[in-house]
């Protein structure tokens, strides 16, 4: 079952945010042996880049955010 203010949340959240960073450098991370050559590149950069986005995503997912914490609408979504 969604929470009510999912819209909310998908707009506002942080933790939202950060997933989407993480997915772009796990994205990058399995193109890199596609660039081998043409990027100089550690090949572990990403998935470390990756790794520390996601804990920050879950820090940020039991955080208070102002707007979207205790089940209410930000005040521009009202």
């Amino acid at each position: 079952m969604l929470v009510s203010n999912w819209r909310a949340i998908l707009k506002h959240a942080w933790s939202v945010r950060l997933m989407i960073v993480a997915a772009f450098f796990s994205g990058l991370e399995v193109s890199l042996p596609l660039l081998d050559g043409y990027v100089d590149i550690p090949p572990r950069i990403f998935a470390v880049l990756s790794g520390l986005t996601v804990a920050a995503a879950f820090i940020a997912r039991f955080t208070a955010q102002k707007g979207i914490s205790n089940g209410q609408p930000p005040e521009d979504s009202r």
